[in-house]
């Protein structure tokens, strides 16, 4: 797999770009401390991390017939505006950004964060100038992003083959597949390793890997 073969690149924002993993985590063990509920290692929330999150809430032990997702996702959200600044883009990934703008070829960001807090969060580090697109959700429950690749895709003047999905979930496969594009995907992210392998595509485990390709 070649970068020239690509005209456009589509970057997942959390956990691809965005290191926010140990963040997302000590939120959630919060809130289950707070429910007298078993608090979650890295290790087990990579093999239980899931989209839409509301399967994962329930898989670490949220009753939602006691209590509703929405109020629940707000107390994390909230948590997580409030410090998600505690977070870094993850090494290397400016370097790959900056070397794939040079070859000539389109970046676009398509993520499950809320579009209003992913451009706020794209400014903020400076990354506006990569992108053609930046794509997120109009609501705060990370949903599926499914319909918003299939809107990227016709916007975007490369065909699917043309295009390279970059994410590090699960979820991310199953986006590229509605697309048509190819998929690689990164480790250090929200699933483990073992479960993004079962996909089929390229598995990395450093982002600066595909300034070889």
């Amino acid at each position: 797999m070649k970068l020239e073969k690509y005209k456009h690149v589509i970057w997942d924002w959390n956990g691809t770009i965005f290191n926010d993993v140990e963040l997302g985590i000590d939120i959630i063990n919060g809130l289950l401390i707070e429910r007298k509920l078993k608090a979650i290692t890295v290790e087990e929330y990579r093999n239980i991390f899931t989209i839409p999150v509301k399967n994962y809430y329930s898989a670490v032990g949220f009753d939602f017939e006691k209590e509703s997702f929405e109020i629940v996702g707000k107390k994390w959200i909230d948590e997580y505006e409030r410090r998600k600044f505690e977070c870094q883009i993850y090494n290397g990934v400016i370097d790959v950004m900056e070397m794939i703008k040079e070859k000539g070829i389109g970046q676009s960001i398509l993520s499950a964060y809320s579009q209003h807090t992913l451009d706020e969060m794209v400014d903020h580090f400076g990354l506006k100038k990569y992108f053609s697109h930046i794509v997120g959700l109009d609501n705060i429950y990370a949903a599926s992003k499914v319909h918003l690749g299939r809107q990227l895709i016709e916007k975007l003047e490369s065909r699917g083959e043309e295009t390279l999905m970059i994410g590090d979930t699960e979820h991310d496969y199953e986006v590229a597949v509605e697309m048509g594009t190819d998929c690689v995907l990164l480790t250090k992210g929200h699933q483990d390793k073992n479960r993004l392998v079962k996909c089929g595509v390229p598995v990395i485990d450093d982002i600066k890997e595909l300034i070889g390709w």
